[in-house]
């Protein structure tokens, strides 16, 4: 009697519920991600639709190979080993070398703090940081992913869409900021992060903190797509009073990064 046939369909049915495992496994770590923040297993049950008995077990087994790392209060967190997978990732792109090479090189011109941005859907999200000399504090670190319409960098990593995509982007995305300056209005917001990518700088004052401001140029590839920025961050009234020296140095930076890596036949 051949058996081969449900051997085969065990074998199949084993590998989709392996599957299944991961696919788990990798929704409560997005909902970590996403949320920012420690949870608790009840919560991430709720929010993934999985039976909680079924997330124990996920995330005991993720605790116990260090990709989740346990509170005293019970909630979740991810894990070092994340950390180091990110770490080893990170030193495998040329870019983000020659990025955080120049970044450091721009902080030190600028005596100001530097940072290296990317898009993550609806969001910018700070890639990588130096920090100035000087005693003034960012809040945002490596890592802090804002709404789009926030940043300056929000609006030159989306300058290049065709614009009926950054329209309907802005239009669903764009959230008020805490100090109530950010702009919200999509028409206002396309039109701005296309004149910034065009002009290679785009600058904004208190719009996502108070008498905080950033200088951002953008970092773009070969076919002329903004895939990350360089900015700098400092207080608002140094922008005020010499926005052409800060726009000059990072537009500078952004320029000798896209030729390092080869991009400014993009020009």
């Amino acid at each position: 009697m051949d058996t081969s046939g449900g051997y085969e369909k065990a074998e199949s049915t084993a590998k989709r519920s392996r599957v299944s495992g991961i696919d788990r496994a990798l929704q409560v770590l997005d909902y970590l991600y996403e949320t920012g923040s420690p949870a608790g297993i009840y919560a991430i049950a709720k929010a993934i639709g999985a039976p909680l008995s079924t997330v124990y077990v996920i995330i005991d087994d993720l605790v116990e190979k260090n990709m989740l790392s346990r509170n005293s209060d019970s909630t979740v967190w991810l894990g070092a080993r994340l950390y180091h997978y990110g770490l080893a990732y990170a030193r495998s792109l040329d870019f983000l070398n020659v990025a955080n090479h120049e970044m450091h090189n721009l902080s030190r011109i600028s005596g100001e703090t530097v940072q290296v941005c990317g898009r993550d859907g609806d969001h910018m999200m700070v890639l990588a940081m130096a920090d100035g000399p000087g005693h003034f504090q960012v809040t945002s670190r490596v890592g802090t992913r804002v709404p789009l319409n926030w940043t300056a960098s929000g609006r030159l990593l989306v300058g290049h869409l065709p614009e009926k995509e950054r329209l309907d982007l802005f239009e669903h995305c764009a959230k008020s900021s805490p100090t109530g300056r950010a702009v919200i209005d999509p028409s206002a917001l396309s039109a701005a992060a296309g004149e910034a990518l065009k002009a290679r700088i785009s600058i904004q004052a208190g719009e996502s903190d108070y008498a905080v401001a950033c200088v951002a140029s953008p970092i773009c590839d070969d076919k002329g797509a903004c895939i990350a920025t360089i900015s700098i961050v400092l207080a608002e009234q140094k922008i005020a009073d010499n926005p052409d020296r800060y726009a000059s140095e990072v537009k500078a930076s952004a320029d000798r990064i896209e030729t390092i890596m080869g991009w400014r036949s993009h020009s």
